[in-house]
């Protein structure tokens, strides 16, 4: 089975910019669509980012026009950018099968906004 492993995360002010990765251990494209999640604590975990192979994408209306969801060509790798970040943003972020197919989840990368 394909493994996902999340990267990326950190600690940014208000207003900046992250680049999150997932690597595959081999091709996505095995895998089909992906998306992006987050947990915040106390809160269940939440879909913002949804790809169909590259083709198209969907977006939470928390995130629209701030975060960009991307697959590379080689189809191993799925970015998410996300831009004009806010407190409200800081959570564990995922990625997995769009929508999740009973994949396991890894382990996350914390990204933390600071206002």
């Amino acid at each position: 089975q394909v493994q996902l492993v999340e990267s990326g995360g950190g600690l940014v002010q208000a207003g900046g910019s992250l680049r999150l990765s997932c690597a595959a251990s081999g091709s996505i494209y095995s895998i089909g669509n992906m998306g992006w999640y987050r947990q915040a604590p106390g809160k269940q975990r939440e879909a913002v980012a949804g790809e169909l192979r590259g083709r198209s994408s969907t977006y939470s209306d928390s995130v629209k026009g701030r975060f960009t969801i991307s697959r590379d060509n080689a189809g191993s790798t799925v970015y998410l950018q996300m831009n004009n970040l806010k407190p409200e943003d800081t959570a564990v972020y995922y990625c997995n099968t769009f929508p999740p197919t009973g994949r396991p989840w890894g382990q996350g990368t914390q990204v933390t906004v600071s206002s």
